[in-house]
């Protein structure tokens, strides 16, 4: 085939590029254009494999070299992946702004803490004479008095307690006749007493309600817990 008297070729320039040319003239001129643009050392999408070639991580192609690898950065499907990128962290962007505008307050779980052992305790019987009153015979109520010694309680922290039915705990088999008082302080372990079922009322308050059934105290300066309960 004659290819220097083709259409629109020049006498002696060799005839007019073809299609495999112009691709490889194209590539070379945007080889070129990336060397003066692009910093290799700074693109987080360049991967070098252990076999000498070059990765491209963000469209997921193979180049022999670096020449190569510019070409396909100038190219439009890589071009057309960095729009889509782009526009994908501009979305994630807001979405994150939008989340941590001002919202209702959300109350963090209580974190746990490191448990230091049981705290010591005491326990004594008491008792209390009830004078006779409006015809009725005077009697006598027997109770309990709790001692317990918090020398390293937590910082402005006040002991905790309340009574269990025996059907909430799962530690020994229910009995109906009996109940438990717990007492709580970080950091100590949380202690139980198994105590007489009876008419003993704790509130959840910090008063015990009725001097007459039970009181509670705290004793900052000495770190000791005390409760009273009655029985009729």
């Amino acid at each position: 085939m004659d290819y220097q008297n083709r259409v629109g070729s020049k006498f002696g320039g060799g005839g007019m590029y073809g299609e495999a040319e112009s691709n490889a003239d194209r590539r070379e001129r945007l080889r070129k254009l990336a060397l003066e643009t692009i910093d290799l050392a700074k693109d987080p999408y360049i991967l070098r494999t252990h076999l000498g070639t070059i990765e491209c991580k963000l469209c997921l192609t193979l180049h022999p070299n670096e020449g190569s690898y510019l070409a396909h950065t100038q190219g439009k499907k890589h071009q057309t992946n960095l729009a889509r990128r782009a526009a994908k962290e501009s979305k994630e962007n807001e979405l994150n702004m939008s989340t941590n505008a001002p919202g209702p307050e959300i109350i963090m779980p209580k974190k746990t803490f490191v448990k230091i052992g049981r705290p010591g305790y005491k326990v004594t019987k008491v008792k209390q004479n009830i004078p006779a009153q409006d015809g009725q015979e005077g009697r006598t109520r027997m109770g309990l008095m709790f001692q317990v010694h918090y020398p390293q309680i937590k910082d402005n922290e006040r002991p905790r307690r309340r009574l269990m039915s025996a059907f909430e705990q799962r530690r020994e088999m229910p009995n109906a006749a009996y109940q438990y008082l717990l007492i709580a302080a970080e950091p100590y372990e949380t202690i139980a007493f198994r105590i007489p079922s009876g008419t003993v009322n704790i509130n959840e308050e910090d008063d015990l309600g009725d001097d007459s059934v039970g009181w509670d105290f705290w004793d900052a300066d000495t770190k000791n817990y005390s409760v009273q309960l009655l029985w009729d």
